[in-house]
């Protein structure tokens, strides 16, 4: 089985902690509580195939630019979420998208989804579809994913499409190559 890491950033309180959690355990967190940093592991099945994926839930506050800067360089993939009731996360989508080039290199081709959050509060919605559509256009077609944790929506189709795109841009590596590869250089006493 094949084992992905991926990396949620976004603003504060757009929703990143409830769709991870949504996404691993099905649950819908009511209660917002500032996330540091969490780990989630699932076993995914996507188009009859399993993947093993770590989403990394990251903290949307500026103190921890060291800390994003570090998930940036290990991510594989990462998904960038803003919340469609308030124009201005989508701004920070837009710098975040920028620091991963920044960090992984202006010629990178990483996997990535965009995500809007809080579909369920239709009457409060700020960012218009058109508006999405021209930034999709605009980065080069991303796929962009408008969902909702609390109702369920479109969650499963966020991470499923981050791990076709992981599947295909990112080279298998068979466990031991891998293990062959921590090995060397290693000073091991027996």
């Amino acid at each position: 089985m094949r084992e992905f890491k991926a990396v949620v950033l976004g603003a504060g309180g757009v929703g990143k902690s409830a769709l991870a959690v949504r996404f691993v355990r099905n649950e819908f967190v009511e209660v917002y509580d500032p996330t540091i940093e969490e780990a989630y592991r699932r076993a995914f099945e996507v188009d009859g195939e399993m993947s093993m994926i770590e989403v990394l839930d990251t903290a949307g506050a500026d103190q921890f630019t060291a800390l994003k800067e570090m998930y940036i360089q290990h991510g594989q993939g990462f998904v960038l979420v803003f919340s469609l009731t308030q124009e201005s996360t989508l701004r920070e989508v837009e710098s975040l998208r920028q620091q991963i080039y920044r960090i992984k290199g202006e010629n990178s081709n990483f996997p990535l989804v965009l995500v809007g959050t809080k579909l369920d509060l239709a009457s409060e919605r700020e960012i218009p579809t058109s508006t999405l559509d021209e930034l999709s256009s605009r980065w080069g077609g991303v796929p962009i994913f408008e969902t909702s944790a609390k109702r369920n929506w479109h969650v499963q189709d966020v991470f499923a499409e981050l791990v076709r795109q992981m599947r295909q841009r990112i080279p298998f590596e068979p466990e031991i190559k891998k293990r062959r590869r921590r090995l060397r250089g290693t000073c091991i006493i027996m």
